[in-house]
């Protein structure tokens, strides 16, 4: 007799056939994995399915990392964003995905579609991975140090949280949480401009010390302003580079010029405060020439003068002559230091100068490197740092002053200035990758420039500062410039004991040259 299944018949059944009846396999199709069931004891299909849900996830915030951000955040609050966006997403992906391998799958998947999404950033913090040079993995880790970092661990924290059992709190998905949430508040953390001190170290009253964001063709840039009061002349100092950010090394090394004068120090476009500001599209000389007036020109009106002084350092001296030349009603005086003139020639001067100290040397290794660059213009920013990396082998030893030696080791600003109080957290790397990525987009524009041909003739008293060390792929083209320039008095300096630097080197001759020797500057 045939029994048929009835409630009855299922209330008197023995446990044991209850239970059998409970094991019995269930098909897959059409129904959800039972959340309590522990991940191991799922099909392994599932397990895959749901690692590779999390992967996509991580893909779709990686790129819309490298869309948006191509160069990795350039601000902090950009880096914030980073963070926001990345915990959204990951809690999400654990939400979705339900396994705790989307705490490694997300992260892999944004780091993989990060950089796909910006190969077209065509900047060498953005570029592959160059060995050439020691310059190149600094420029990798640079490009990749924070959006790496914040967003894949801002992917794995918000996962992880949302993927696991609320009832157990892992130790390290903690730790990992309480580092993630101390770089966020860190970034909170201001930039300054540290006080002007009398000897004692007692503030100066009245002083001025002051960062100061100004808006120059349209973009946002940053200057540090200095002086003993608001009422001295102004000077304008042009760092070199092209990319170069000495707001920190101009405070401490140009300090004895803020006794007599308003020194201004100024991230130019491109570099260090003002990196977010870089677009390879718009970043030429002509630019920076037009940013220059742009800024003289507010800081004649800001503090009430008819003209200030300008110092140009490296490419800033190039940079300054050719601002004099479009509007010199703005500049009282120019002084020139480790003056540029024909960055090519230099270039090739120089590159022929270490080919015979390496080859008067024996120095086989240099000379077969150089010959695989072969001579300039060089291929990438990459080949210019190995040459100035060997530029000691031209200059020679020698000591600067003991001052200048003092103020740097009591500075505490580290390597490139990184250190200064004058930058925020994410601008100290940006005064790195500034230098290389500004470096790269700007200096093969100024291949053509030659000052001895375009720059005969400036309508302001010229000053320049040499040092008895400087390489002669500069000195000599400087002085052949100037021995043929017509201006209105011109006087040229011969330091001892100096290099490319003189302005930082020998700021105190600097300091007496121009309250003696340079006019007075008129209000």
């Amino acid at each position: 007799m045939t029994i048929e299944p009835n409630e009855q018949n299922l209330t008197n059944a023995s446990p044991e056939r209850v239970t059998s009846r409970s094991r019995m396999p269930q098909p897959l199709s059409g129904r959800r994995p039972d959340p309590a069931v522990p991940a191991r004891d799922r099909p392994a299909g599932a397990r895959w399915a749901r690692a590779g849900l999390a992967l996509g996830c991580g893909a779709v915030a990686g790129l819309a990392a490298g869309v948006l951000q191509p160069r990795g955040p350039v601000t902090e609050a950009e880096a914030l964003a980073l963070i926001a966006g990345g915990v959204a997403v990951g809690i999400l992906t654990g939400v979705v995905s339900r396994t705790r391998w989307s705490m490694l799958a997300a992260p892999a998947g944004y780091l993989l579609a990060f950089e796909l999404a910006r190969t077209t950033a065509g900047l060498p913090s953005t570029g592959p991975l160059e060995l050439d040079s020691a310059f190149g993995p600094l420029a990798y880790v640079l490009g990749r140090l924070v959006p790496w970092l914040l967003g894949a661990t801002a992917l794995a924290v918000g996962a992880g949280w949302a993927a696991r059992d609320r009832s157990r709190r892992p130790i390290a998905l903690t730790a990992l949480t309480a580092t993630l949430a101390l770089v966020a508040g860190s970034l909170a953390i201001p930039a300054s401009s540290p006080p002007l001190t009398d000897a004692g170290g007692r503030p100066i009253p009245g002083a001025v010390s002051e960062l100061i964001a100004v808006e120059l063709g349209g973009q946002r840039q940053w200057i540090q302003v200095r002086g003993a009061s608001a009422d001295l002349p102004v000077l304008l100092y042009l760092s070199g580079g092209p990319g170069q950010s000495d707001l920190a090394f101009s405070r401490v090394l140009l300090e004895p010029l803020t006794r007599d004068f308003l020194v201004v120090g100024w991230d130019q476009r491109g570099a260090g405060k003002s990196y977010p500001g870089l677009d390879a599209a718009t970043h030429t000389p002509r630019q920076a020439v037009s940013d220059t007036i742009e800024l003289a020109r507010w800081l004649t009106q800001r503090y009430g003068r008819q003209k200030v002084y300008l110092l140009g350092e490296s490419w800033g001296s190039l940079l300054g002559i050719m601002a004099i030349q479009q509007a010199p009603e703005l500049f009282h005086a120019y002084v020139g230091s480790g003056q540029m003139v024909a960055p090519l020639a230099t270039d090739r001067r120089i590159y022929a100068d270490l080919v015979t100290q390496a080859m008067g040397t024996g120095n086989g290794q240099l000379v077969a490197r150089l010959a695989a660059m072969g001579p300039p213009p060089y291929r990438s920013v990459f080949d210019y740092a190995t040459i100035m990396s060997h530029y000691g082998l031209l200059e020679g030893a020698y000591t600067p002053p003991a001052a200048y030696l003092r103020r740097g080791a009591a500075s505490g600003v580290g390597p490139y200035g990184v250190l200064g109080s004058e930058y925020a957290p994410i601008e100290k790397i940006n005064v790195l990758r500034g230098l290389l990525d500004s470096f790269s987009a700007l200096y093969p524009q100024l291949q053509d420039v030659d000052l001895r041909r375009d720059a005969t003739r400036l309508k302001v008293p010229v000053f320049i500062l040499a040092g008895d060390h400087e390489l002669r792929g500069r000195t000599d083209p400087a002085r052949q410039w100037f021995d043929a320039l017509d201006a209105p008095s011109k006087r040229w300096y011969d330091i001892e004991g100096a290099g490319h630097s003189v302005a930082f080197e020998h700021a105190d001759e600097l300091h007496r040259i121009l309250l003696e020797d340079v006019p007075p500057a008129l209000r």
